[in-house]
């Protein structure tokens, strides 16, 4: 159980770090990394949804036991980022530089999967 506490807990920091940032980053992306985005609900709608899982990653790390169900999501939600992510660049649609990214998020995922694996299931009384 302490392993999906602390697994979950770095999850949550690590994706407020990186998520946050993208609220300020709109144009610098487009200027960065042409061309500019043209549909900023997607984008903004993409950080509003990876920021919320965040939360979800807190509950987890704070009770594993109470909140393993939530786990299967969690690990869906790391692979439905990563996956496209080492195919588009296999493609050469995307730059080979966004697989550190799509990397950090797989391994997340395998370790989620690991912690749902460790944690016992609650006991119903």
């Amino acid at each position: 159980m302490n392993f999906a506490k602390i697994i979950f807990w770095i999850a949550a920091i690590w994706g407020f770090l990186v998520i946050t940032p993208l609220y300020f980053m709109f144009d610098l992306i487009g200027k960065n990394d042409p061309p500019p985005i043209t549909h900023p609900a997607f984008f903004y709608g993409f950080v509003g949804v990876a920021l919320v899982w965040q939360i979800a990653f807190i509950f987890i790390a704070r009770d594993p036991i109470r909140f393993r169900p939530i786990m299967i999501p969690a690990i869906l939600e790391k692979l439905v980022y990563s996956i496209p992510v080492i195919i588009l660049v296999l493609q050469k649609r995307m730059h080979p530089a966004d697989l550190i990214f799509a990397a950090i998020d797989l391994s997340l995922g395998i370790l989620f999967v690991i912690a749902y694996l460790r944690t016992p299931g609650a006991v119903s009384g």
